[in-house]
């Protein structure tokens, strides 16, 4: 079915991912790198300490995408093995995760609703399944309280104040289900801050896992959510969509254009916000005239908001995600013929998916201050 070089290249890059995202694993976990030197030196010992990040969270993205494989091969959809894309960004003193995640190129026809719903629900399903059981167990193993001192040994210093304004302080945003296993499983006085998750390989790697989970569940175009919006909801599934990445980009903008901003800035900023907006539902299909009044109308709402209560600020972060899904990927699933029901197990199943989703959501996922 498939060929030998195909086999290799897949085989690489795979193998490629586990060694840069233990890389990765070794400068969050441990603070250390193989570029630094002295203590700060990744060396053996901690390079496979390391492992047991990356096999955890790169082990959670292939059974996602061996979710989307086998769901294919069994209806007969013909797909790519899993693509998994490699990335170590330390030689150049940025922190990565040591991959831009993996996918699986559809190659066949998808000719119904109930095929794009398996496919698409398959993989999040599987993956979640393996990362509930991992936080689980991460919780349930946590070390003492100590251990933190391994990696930031100046704790234990009774006259540590902090590193200053000039050290860029980083932590994870929780999510209800990484909230609630840690209230269940973990001991209260071994549980690590969300500034402090990062040096918990298990921990770390799960809410990665959690976090990818709720990024692909996202009820937009041609996510795996979107496949399952489609099925769920035959007849109104593009409004869904449209509607879901609206509050999307409307949360993720929040913020970004204030009537505090000095003149000249809110004079530059303002239209090159509109373009980008405008460029988001490129893609969907909307009348010009319906984009228009809806990004004067996003940026107009956002406006109000941040003059009413100025606190409220959204995650610019997702900003950029939101342009590669209304720009590239779009905003629109792919049709099928008929409005045929899902069964009443897809149907319960679909609403299961949602659920992950919003207990897996984190609307701030990495907090820098």
């Amino acid at each position: 079915m498939y060929s030998k070089k195909e086999y290799l290249v897949h085989g690489l890059l795979f193998i490629l991912t586990l060694l840069t995202a233990t890389l990765a694993g070794g400068e969050w976990v441990y603070s250390k790198s193989i570029l630094a030197s002295g203590e700060d030196f990744l060396s053996m010992d901690y390079f496979w300490r390391s492992t047991a990040f990356s096999i955890s969270f790169i082990g959670i993205l292939l059974i996602h995408e061996l979710g989307h494989f086998f769901t294919s091969l069994y209806h007969k959809v013909k797909c790519s093995l899993p693509f998994f894309i490699p990335v170590w960004l330390g030689f150049i003193g940025i922190p990565s995760i040591g991959t831009f995640g993996a996918v699986i190129k559809m190659k066949g026809m998808v000719n119904s609703r109930k095929k794009f719903f398996d496919i698409g629900v398959a993989g999040p399903l599987a993956g979640f399944v393996v990362a509930l059981g991992l936080l689980v167990y991460g919780f349930s193993t946590l070390p003492p309280a100590e251990y933190i001192y391994e990696v930031h040994p100046e704790y234990a210093d009774p006259n540590f104040e902090g590193y200053g304004e000039e050290v860029l302080n980083f932590e994870l945003g929780n999510n209800l289900l990484f909230w609630g296993l840690g209230e269940l499983f973990g001991d209260p006085e071994r549980i690590p801050s969300m500034g402090e998750v990062i040096h918990y390989p298990l921990l770390f790697a799960g809410y990665l896992a959690l976090f990818f989970t709720a990024l692909n569940l996202l009820p937009i175009g041609q996510l795996d959510g979107g496949h399952v919006i489609f099925g769920l909801f035959p007849k109104h599934h593009q409004e869904i969509s449209l509607i879901a990445f609206t509050g999307f980009i409307g949360y993720a903008g929040l913020g970004f254009i204030t009537p505090f901003m000095e003149l000249e800035d809110l004079m530059l900023m303002g239209p090159l916000y509109l373009g980008y907006l405008y460029l988001c539902y490129s893609k969907s299909n909307l009348s010009t005239q319906n984009k228009l009044t809806l990004i004067l109308t996003i940026a107009a709402v956002q406006y109000a908001i941040a003059f009413f209560n100025p606190e409220w600020v959204g995650y610019q972060g997702w900003l950029f995600f939101a342009f590669l899904l209304g720009r590239v990927m779009g905003l629109r699933h792919p049709e099928v013929s008929g409005y045929k029901q899902l069964s009443t197990n897809r149907k319960i199943i679909g609403w299961v998916a949602i659920l992950i989703f919003l207990i897996s959501f984190a609307p701030k996922p990495f907090i820098f201050t």
